[in-house]
């Protein structure tokens, strides 16, 4: 008895985990909404991305003046004829200078760091929809072990019966002790199978909690499937389109394209303006005395071009177009991989199907044999092995329609992931998205002032509020 109630405690807790307490019981919605609010690796990405947006603006001051002072004091000692002197002098300079033409170096680093952008911002939708399937896969993991609680308690339940039925038979001498003996044996294999379900659950609510931050109170049953393309190769198609990968390494290709014409343009002259003013005070002789001012004014263009770097400029090109292959491969890499995951959800979904409709005909067959196992039995035709082999024939074939139901369920959702569809936008999930143009809006331009600057702290602020 104490054993039974154990496992009635762990069937409580089922129940509890799915189907109990409607009022406190999360959907699959639910799920992913959580995950998303609570996923550092979003977090991280973020601030990766406000990384590139901050290249850019890089990118831009490069092309803008660059003013810096410079302040002295130097003091001399030297011997002559009247002696040892000591000479004092103070300056203060200011200088400016910018970048007037370079042959469209600047503009090519822009526009690079502008694509480094965009891949970094399909990159985090990317990282978006790895974030809502793990919590798919937390949801239906759950469930999945839930209901396999639920078998192995039922099947406990269902081989006591048994045994007890077959120690009433051995005390009115219809059967041996070996048949007593196989009930026992089945039954604590069928206890043991129930703790590694309930094992099985513990690990699926720890899944659960890493997924979205907290244990499951109630699950709510899974929502109706998720509407299919009418064909595998639209599926591709539609993969090809939208994946973020795709999207990521498109812009990555693109920008070593522009990395390439930078590395030859880095051959092109630079003309570059100087401007600067300075003040002086030293004494006027070596003597002592007062002390004299001299003000000093210059502005100057400078044309510069490196002749030859001992073989570095054409290396670093060399190296660019590399690169470029690099990304043109990896591009094609990608939108390979898409395309076989799309076909492997597709097929997942077909065999999960054909297998539910396989496994139901198992049951509905399995359950009339039992009962006839059992009828027969009772009338001493059947032995208690046979009426055991007919029970786990059922077990079997239940368990494996709850794998077959979560994997038909999950594979729905891996397919909207290969298609790019697995996004809080597309699913209307109904919560605030991070919106990445916000910072880069604020800092495209460089802002150095301070009333841009605290325009950017509440953006921050807002940002770190989504």
């Amino acid at each position: 008895m104490t054993s039974l109630r154990r496992f009635a405690g762990v069937a409580a807790l089922a129940l509890t985990v799915f189907g109990g307490g409607a009022a406190a019981a999360e959907s699959l919605a639910d799920t992913m909404v959580a995950a998303y609010r609570h996923s550092a690796l979003i977090e991280q990405n973020r601030a990766v991305l406000r990384a590139a947006d901050e290249d850019v603006a890089a990118a831009i001051a490069q092309l803008r003046p660059v003013v810096d002072w410079v302040a002295s004091h130097n003091v001399s000692r030297s011997e002559g004829l009247a002696g040892y002197t000591t000479a004092r002098s103070t300056s203060l300079q200011i200088g400016a200078q910018m970048t007037l033409y370079d042959w469209g170096r600047g503009q090519l680093a822009i526009d690079g760091a502008k694509e480094q952008v965009l891949a970094t911002r399909q990159g985090l939708v990317a990282v978006e929809q790895d974030i809502l399937l793990a919590a798919t896969v937390a949801f239906f993991g759950i469930k999945q072990a839930t209901e396999r609680v639920a078998l192995q308690q039922n099947s406990v339940e269902v081989l006591s019966r048994e045994r007890q039925a077959a120690q009433d038979r051995f005390d009115v001498g219809e059967i041996t002790v070996t048949d007593v003996a196989l009930a026992d044996a089945s039954l604590a294999a069928t206890q043991a199978a129930l703790a590694s379900a309930q094992g099985d659950l513990e690990i699926a609510r720890e899944g659960y909690r890493a997924a979205t931050g907290r244990f499951p109170t109630g699950l709510n049953p899974p929502p109706p499937l998720p509407r299919l393309p009418a064909s595998v190769d639209e599926a591709r198609a539609i993969g090809q389109r939208n994946h973020p990968l795709i999207a990521q390494a498109q812009r990555q290709a693109a920008a070593a394209e522009l990395g390439v014409a930078a590395a030859a343009a880095e051959r092109n002259p630079t003309l570059t303006g100087n401007l600067g003013v300075g003040v002086t005070r030293s004494p006027q002789t070596q003597l002592g005395g007062d002390y004299e001012n001299r003000n000093s004014a210059s502005v100057g263009l400078e044309l510069s071009q490196t002749l030859y770097s001992g073989g570095r400029l054409p290396a670093a090109h060399r190296r660019a177009m590399a690169q470029r292959d690099q990304a043109r491969s990896a591009l094609l890499n990608v939108s390979r991989q898409i395309s076989q995951q799309v076909g492997e959800s597709w097929a997942n979904i077909d065999v999960a199907r054909a297998q539910i409709g396989a496994i139901d005909e198992q049951i509905s067959a399995a359950q009339q044999a039992y009962d006839g196992v059992r009828e027969e039995a009772s009338l001493g035709a059947r032995t208690t092995l046979d009426v055991l082999d007919a029970e786990q024939s059922l077990l079997e074939a239940r368990a494996d329609k709850i794998t077959a139901e979560a994997n038909l369920q999950l594979a729905h959702y891996q397919l909207l992931a290969a298609m790019g569809r697995l996004t809080v936008e597309h699913l209307n999930l109904g919560i605030p998205t991070y919106d990445p143009s916000q910072y880069y809006n604020a800092v495209r331009d460089a802002p150095y002032t301070s009333k841009q600057g605290e325009s950017l702290d509440r953006v921050l602020r807002a940002l770190g509020r989504d």
